[in-house]
């Protein structure tokens, strides 16, 4: 999954940084994964995603109707088939996530230190002192001085489009709030998030099954991302629903933590999940910034000697408006890369960024030169030693042939496999090359008909 080694114990000579990076016929290990939307849709700018490095299409059904992202998906299709490169799909659920709805799309002006009211009455129309929900307990789970965060893709702290609340008064089924910092709030829904407090509603909520029954079974997709996981049980009940779909019973579950709850449960969701997303967006908001990245870092760890691969979201929300990352942000997307990290988020970048295939491009950038300098020989030491001994005869073959693959300098893995099972063992231990699944095909018979078939056992 990672590039050529180098002991970053070992001293870089400085002149050899402004060296051009060569050229490699493989892109970066770490996979990109691009969420399509208003400046993303288009079939050419798909195509220019997909050549400039976006290995899965994330499809985020917090907006938009199944009707808009079946358009979306029919062009991802079609781009696929110009550019010959392959791409997942992901279904991004909504779960128990509160929105604010602004019915008239008008831009909404918050100014600090006034009150704004909080409502479950939709009628009502969204204002600068009143702005409407899609929930109607946030009056029973909050109380005075808890803090709320309202915006598109959440608050960052360094911009004017999204507001900090601080609840002065419960009134009924009103919450009424004082607005910590000006901003103005514009589009036609913003996502509320409440520090620290659980909110009452179901994991996979019936609107999700909705479209998980319909689009994702029509479009048999290959990972579900499923959005403020709190409990393995959450997982377990993803999977038993996948499971009556046919087809999606091969869907992977990628367990989304943006909170407390999920943060405290995580050992048993990573247990039963296919891979987690570290959602820092939300869960930025509940952890204090000094503990973001000690949560990170143990996250992927786990995640990396589990076999699973761990995603990391929010890492250049600057590159929304802009053509280049801080410095700040390019040394984040490589420090997750040499944490571990097997793929990298994006959201508003692509979703309705202005530059989305540049985007795709530099992320891809920084994550190639992170890989070379990625220390596969303390990583490999690291997850033999977590399996321990005795070892099952396919982690021991899997493990063997990545430490024979890096002697021999292989240009690649090639993984003969029926379950997908050796393949993904193979990538646990993180080879500085490619791995390629050659799936035997499963021949089925029932006395009247013969049928092969590609798909994992």
């Amino acid at each position: 999954m990672h590039s050529t080694p180098l002991l970053l114990e070992e001293p870089i000579r400085m002149a050899s940084i402004l060296e051009p990076s060569k050229p490699s016929f493989f892109p970066a290990m770490t996979k990109i994964v691009g969420t399509l939307g208003p400046k993303s849709r288009s079939v050419d700018v798909i195509s220019q995603c997909l050549e400039a490095g976006m290995s899965v299409a994330r499809f985020d059904f917090s907006w938009g109707d199944p009707v808009y992202h079946q358009e979306t998906l029919e062009h991802l299709r079609t781009a696929i088939k110009s550019t010959k490169k392959l791409c997942a799909v992901m279904l991004d659920t909504v779960g128990p996530e509160l929105q604010v709805v602004n019915k008239t799309e008008h831009p909404i002006s918050l100014q600090a230190d006034t009150l704004v009211v909080l409502t479950p009455d939709q009628n009502k129309e969204a204002a600068s002192n009143l702005l409407p929900l899609n929930f109607n307990g946030l009056s029973k789970a909050v109380k005075k001085g808890d803090n709320i965060f309202i915006g598109q893709y959440l608050f960052t702290g360094s911009e004017t489009t999204s507001v900090w609340l601080e609840v002065s008064e419960v009134n009924g089924d009103d919450v009424t709030c004082v607005i910590k910092n000006s901003a103005t709030l514009s589009g036609s829904l913003y996502t509320l998030h409440v520090s620290q407090i659980r909110i009452d509603l179901p994991t996979l909520t019936n609107k999700d099954k909705e479209v998980i029954s319909t689009w994702g079974v029509q479009n048999n997709i290959d990972f579900l991302s499923l959005s403020f996981t709190r409990h393995a049980e959450d997982v377990r009940h993803a999977r038993e629903f996948l499971s009556k779909l046919g087809d999606l019973k091969q869907t992977q579950i990628f367990a989304k933590i943006e909170n407390i709850e999920g943060l405290t449960h995580f050992d048993e969701i990573l247990r039963e999940a296919d891979g987690i997303i570290l959602s820092r967006g939300n869960l930025g908001i509940d952890l204090p910034p000094e503990k973001v990245f000690l949560f990170q870092k143990a996250a992927i760890y786990k995640c990396n000697m589990a076999g699973k691969p761990a995603v990391v979201t929010r890492v250049v929300d600057t590159m929304t408006d802009n053509l280049r990352p801080t410095r700040a942000e390019a040394t984040d997307v490589a420090n997750a890369v040499l944490d571990g990290t097997d793929a990298i988020v994006l959201g508003a970048e692509t979703l309705r960024g202005l530059y989305p295939v540049e985007t795709i491009s530099t992320v891809g950038k920084i994550c190639a030169e992170a890989e070379k300098v990625y220390n596969q020989d303390i990583y490999f030491k690291k997850a033999v030693k977590f399996v321990g001994e005795p070892m099952t005869h396919l982690e021991s073959i899997t493990s063997s042939a990545v430490r024979a693959a890096i002697k021999v300098k292989a240009s690649v893995i090639i993984c003969f496999t029926s379950s997908g099972r050796a393949a993904r063992l193979i990538a646990k231990y993180h080879p500085t090359m490619p791995v390629i699944s050659v799936v035997i095909p499963q021949l089925k018979t029932n006395q009247l008909r013969w049928t092969f078939t590609g798909a994992f056992e």
